[in-house]
């Protein structure tokens, strides 16, 4: 059984490593364009709010640092879970001639984004660096907790729909689209504090809601979440877990017959 696990491991890095290769293979940037694209964002955010609709530069003076790091943490989200739902159909030839354990291929879609998330974080610590930020150790290790549960939640959407996606291939468009509103509805480059409170409650139904929000708050400005809500929250990361493997257990088998 040990040896089986680490023939699984040994598996999902090689295919999460030739992704990661191949998806920058040609460019003239390279590995660069994992990185651009949010500091792209986040540039015409920062602008955006701390020059146009803050041109005193009043308010938080940390706005810079709460945006990088929701910025990332939210890509990372948008990036994991479409790569996990598009897993198996652009990997169809694999999954009809080679026989591989079919949910390695979505683990190593979601290792492949997780890897562009390390390279993302290395200019979170800059920014970080450069503001002579400090965060706590309380905060860091909450920090790390939220990005392994985030984790969690893309390879649990993975199961979920990268089955589904071989039968209905209006998926990845229905998902972009609601990527798009989550985006607004997430506290990226907004405070959840601006709400009312019924709004705050509703938004935090989101579990990259509840995320961002409460990574900003402990890494950023030492406020966390109450023992009851990480608790409650890893609970339903678990359950949704569980009930994704059964799904994917169920549906798997005639999965090669669409492709």
């Amino acid at each position: 059984m040990a040896k089986q696990h680490e023939n699984y491991r040994e598996l999902i890095w090689r295919l999460a490593k030739t992704d990661f290769t191949l998806r920058y293979h040609g460019s003239v940037l390279g590995y660069v364009w994992a990185i651009l694209k949010p500091l792209f964002i986040f540039t015409i955010l920062n602008f955006v709010f701390s020059s146009i609709f803050n041109p005193r530069g009043q308010g938080n003076e940390y706005y810079s640092l709460e945006l990088i790091v929701a910025i990332m943490v939210f890509n990372f989200f948008a990036e994991g879970t479409t790569a996990g739902m598009n897993a198996l159909l652009s990997k169809s030839e694999l999954v009809k001639k080679i026989y591989v354990p079919r949910w390695t291929i979505i683990v190593a879609a979601t290792v492949n984004s997780a890897l562009v998330f390390l390279m993302n974080l290395g200019v979170v610590i800059i920014f970080f660096g450069v503001k002579e930020f400090v965060p706590s150790i309380a905060g860091v290790a909450v920090f790390l907790l939220y990005i392994c549960l985030l984790y969690i939640i893309i390879v649990t959407f993975g199961l979920f729909t990268a089955p589904l996606y071989v039968y209905f291939r209006d998926l990845m468009l229905i998902w972009e689209v609601l990527l798009t509103a989550l985006f607004y509805a997430t506290p990226v480059f907004y405070s959840l504090t601006m709400m009312p409170d019924y709004i705050q409650r509703v938004l935090l139904l989101s579990p990259i809601a509840f995320i961002i929000h409460f990574t900003k708050e402990s890494l950023i400005h030492h406020h966390f979440a109450d023992v009851w809500q990480n608790l409650g929250f890893m609970a339903l990361v678990a359950v949704a877990f569980g009930l994704s493997t059964v799904f994917y257990r169920k549906v798997s088998p005639s999965i090669a017959e669409k492709l």
